[in-house]
């Protein structure tokens, strides 16, 4: 009986591990801050505001001035074909009608990559159009990325 209680509480002693105290992680550096209109310079505005609207007149016109080496990222250059916007311009039109104008509706700063991120608000003939379009513009202010997403109210990156 000994050596059963000698043996259990020896299990008892291994089984039990100490606890490691984990520390709190590291608050990360804010990767986007908002930004008010106010703080980003108007030509930057203008800029982003006729590059993404050039994009979207595509869908009303079909002929599309391709963006330049000071307009854009070689990368944006690439994946910004009249064929690729033609064919996305057709869905767009089936669904939401003409397009009439961008609303700035707000602007981010990503200090990871030290991009702009500018959100308009696509506004189209069709009620029911609910798009949004965010022009990336990058430290050289040149567009990095165009991406049209649905339109939700809460901003989420990625």
């Amino acid at each position: 009986m000994k050596k059963i209680i000698l043996i259990l509480g020896i299990i008892l002693l291994v089984g039990c591990k100490s606890k490691t105290i984990v520390s709190a992680p590291k608050p990360e550096e804010v990767k986007l801050v908002k930004l008010t209109f106010s703080e980003v310079s108007e030509s930057q505005k203008d800029k982003a505001y006729e590059l993404g609207k050039r994009v979207l007149m595509t869908c009303n016109t079909s002929k599309f001035k391709p963006f330049n080496e000071s307009e854009a990222t070689a990368s944006v250059i690439k994946n910004t074909t009249e064929e690729r916007l033609t064919k996305t311009c057709t869905k767009f039109r089936q669904f939401y009608g003409t397009f009439k104008d961008l609303e700035l509706i707000e602007i981010y700063k990503n200090n990871s990559d030290q991009t702009t991120i500018f959100r308009y608000k696509a506004l189209y003939t069709k009620k029911i159009a609910n798009k949004e379009l965010r022009v990336s513009m990058n430290q050289e202010n040149k567009v990095s990325a165009i991406k049209s997403l649905d339109w939700i109210d809460l901003f989420k990156y990625k």
